[in-house]
Order: C-alpha cells, then structure tokens, then sequence
C-alpha cells in the first residue's frame, strides 16, 4: 500500500497575508470541498485549481475553511497533538438515514421483528461477520465450512477455524455488554474472546502489550513502516481516557452517536494496545459502540462484509487522517460509506429472502402431492421454523381425526420435510433449516 504525500505547510494567517485578494480567493473556495468531495492533498494535485490560483494556495484556502469548522476530541498523537473532524452535508445527510432506518422505528421486513424467524437472521449475520472479520486478519477458510463448524458446534480444526469461532463468540456477547459502560477491563475481555487460542504468545490474549513487544503496522514483504503506535507506557493512561469518551463522561460538545463509535474503532486501532488481534478488537468496539446507542440494525449489519472487499481502503482510510495533521474526517468519511454499504446489503438480503419465501409459497399451492392440509402447515412452518408440531395439534388446527392427522405429519417426515423426535410418548416435528429448498425440490 502506498503511503499518500504529505500536504505542504500551512499558515492559518500567511506571512504575505493580504485582506482583499484573501476575501476574492476565497470566494471561488466556497467550502471544505474540492470538485465536490473531501479531498486530500494526494488527490487535490491531480485536479485543476480554481482560476488565479495554484495547487498550493488553494490548499491553504481549503485548510483555512476546515480548520474553522474543526471539532477536537481527546485522542492525542504522539507529540502530543489534537485528532479533529467536521461534518460535511453529505455525512450529516448519511447521519440522518442511519437514525431512520437503523436506530428508529421504520417498518422493517416481519423476518426480522418476527421472533420466529429474527434469530435465523441474526446468527446468519454474526456468522458472516465472523468470518469475514477474521478473514481481514488472515483467516483462511471457506464460508460453507466455517458455517459448517458454527452450525453444528464443532471443535475448530485449525487457527483460522478459532478465530472465527472467536469473532462468533465476541459478537454473541457484544450484544449482551452493550448496556455495560466501557472500562479497561471490557476491553481486555474482548481481547481475550477474539484471540484465544490463536495467538504466538498464548499470554498475550487479554493482556496489554509491553514495551520490549514491537508492533509497528506496515508491510511485512517491504519492511515499510505504516504506523508506530504510542510506547507501552503510555497506554494504561490513553485507554482510561478512551472509555472516558466511550461513555461520554467528558463531553462538552454533542458528537454524534455514529461518529463516536467510528472515533473508537480508530482510537483503538491507533493504540494498538495488543500484540495482536487490535483490528478485530476495533471492530468490535464499534459494535458495542452503535449497539449502546440504540442501532439496534447492528445486530444484523456486517461491516467487514464490505471492509473485505477492497481492504487497502481501509489501510488508507487511517494514513489519509495521519498524514493530513490527525484529520479524523477522511476516516469517519470511509466508515459512513462501509456502514451504508452493509445497511443497503442487509436490505438487498432481506429482499432477495422475501422474495425467495413468497415464491415458494406460491408453488406450494401447485404441488399436488400434499393435500390442502400438507400445504397450509408447510406454509406455516416457512415463516415459522422454530415451531414444533405435534399430532394433537395438527388434529385441531384442521378439525380431523386423529389417524388423519398423523397420517399428515408421517407423510412429511416420510417426504424429508419435517424431522421426527419422539419425547416421552409425543412425537413432535419441526421444519429443517432448508425446508425452502426441499420444497422447490419436491416441486
């Protein structure tokens, strides 16, 4: 990944500061755009600068307007320095949607506020955060076999299996910490969640790093350091005031909800506290973050989904902020777009299943060898798999006999359709969890 250049120097007021030819330049900066988006010195060189000006001063005149609308927050960089950000129209616009559709009390499919069928939903998107987090940090595994061992309860087979399993296992009980304030302690219970068993210090899960343990971020092939975190000593200190912010003990100025939880997935990535695991630790410092506030959608939302097709953005996200004087807003820019990415992919998928579940209905009614009743209860159990049928209960809800009943519910079990248990002296049966699919087979 390529390192992006360096702005030039800037002065809030220049040595050679003239009032009128300042108001006249200014005008054709109108605000903190460049042709429209938040740009960098790295792409801004490559545009043509407004008339009577050159790339340099108009990067002065850029600067000149985000600096007036910057808003510091109490990470520090290594000299000491404030990181800052600003909201732009089109993230306060990006804002306002995630309020609606991911906090508040839009209608949403009945696949997921149904209860029967909410949590196939949920342990499905757990699962592809899972895996698709640990595949960031370089799990390497099919999905059909991690779902495979999440499934059914397996023991992992190798490093990349437990990470995974990790990740499902933080992730499942994110959800349950999520009205715990935030403490160093959480922190390094997540840590331990994430990396046990897949580290190459074992003592390292759950623990900060030391100072002899060097963690500089960069390219392992090129030896090109990225990154150099904040020495050891430093970081009991940085993650008290971490969680300080986290719980919004210290805030003086409204910070957005959504914009506080990215502002902790950076911070901890910029730490770098463990030896390893930080990314995935971020990541689920984030989901604490937004579940805390009330976007109960995270619960169904996977970012590293979108984060996993095109990671060098995701490198260049945090070296766009680091090489622009701590400039957050390059970072919370890039989060807002992966967040609305995987909100716009959970809706697609909610579709496509409602879609699939209102077709096989419809070829329900035509297949012929079910009777009227055979069909009703399969409707049913599509958008109801976690119910439990029995004889009794069948008998009644058709007003037949009993034999008829029972003939009913053997012929589905006989047809692969139901599965059969038999407790104490009640048969019950319940949907497979590809009933949809036996379905468009038997048809």
């Amino acid at each position: 990944m390529k390192i992006p250049r360096r702005p030039p120097e800037w002065n809030l007021v220049p040595a050679d500061f003239q009032p009128e030819l300042f108001l006249k330049q200014m005008e054709s900066v109108p605000d903190v755009m460049a042709r429209g988006k938040y740009r960098h010195w790295d792409k801004l060189i490559y545009l043509k600068p407004p008339e009577g000006l050159d790339h340099k001063a108009w990067w002065q005149l850029i600067k000149w307007r985000r600096t007036a609308q910057y808003k510091a927050i109490p990470l520090k960089d290594l000299l000491n320095g404030d990181f800052v950000y600003l909201t732009t129209d089109a993230m306060a616009i990006q804002l306002r949607d995630l309020d609606l559709g991911a906090g508040g009390k839009i209608q949403m499919p009945t696949q997921i506020t149904n209860p029967d069928t909410r949590d196939r939903y949920y342990v499905g998107s757990l699962i592809e955060e899972a895996i698709t987090s640990s595949q960031l940090e370089g799990a390497a595994t099919t999905r059909v076999v991690a779902k495979e061992m999440i499934r059914s309860g397996r023991k992992p087979k190798d490093r990349s299996e437990q990470m995974i399993l990790n990740n499902f296992v933080t992730m499942k009980r994110i959800c349950a910490l999520k009205d715990e304030p935030l403490t160093q302690d959480l922190i390094l219970n997540l840590h331990r969640m994430v990396t046990k068993d897949t580290l190459d210090k074992p003592d390292a899960a759950g623990r900060l790093r030391r100072p002899d343990e060097n963690v500089d971020v960069g390219d392992e092939i090129s030896g090109k350091v990225f990154h150099t975190p904040p020495p050891a000593e430093q970081l009991e200190g940085r993650l008290s005031a971490m969680c300080v912010f986290a719980n919004e003990a210290s805030s003086e100025r409204f910070i957005h909800p959504v914009i506080r939880s990215i502002i902790l997935h950076f911070w901890l990535a910029y730490d770098h506290p463990f030896v390893d695991g930080n990314g995935r630790t971020a990541r689920a410092l984030f989901y604490w973050s937004m579940l805390r506030h009330g976007y109960w959608l995270f619960e169904f939302v996977s970012i590293s989904q979108t984060i996993l097709k095109a990671p060098t953005k995701y490198g260049r996200a945090f070296l766009l902020t680091e090489t622009d004087g701590n400039d957050l807003t390059y970072f919370i820019i890039y989060h807002l777009e992966v967040i609305e990415n995987a909100v716009s992919q959970l809706h697609e998928y909610i579709q496509r299943k409602t879609d699939e579940l209102k077709k096989v209905e419809m070829e329900l009614k035509g297949i012929t060898i079910l009777n009227h009743r055979q069909r009703a209860l399969m409707g049913h159990a599509v958008r109801h798999p976690s119910f439990l049928y029995t004889i009794e209960s069948h008998r009644l809800s058709h007003n037949v006999v009993y034999q008829t009943a029972r003939t009913d519910l053997l012929d589905l079990a006989e047809r692969n359709l139901l599965t059969a248990r038999k407790r104490a002296n009640t048969w019950t049966f319940s949907a497979p969890p590809d009933l949809e699919q036996r379905l468009q087979n038997l048809n």
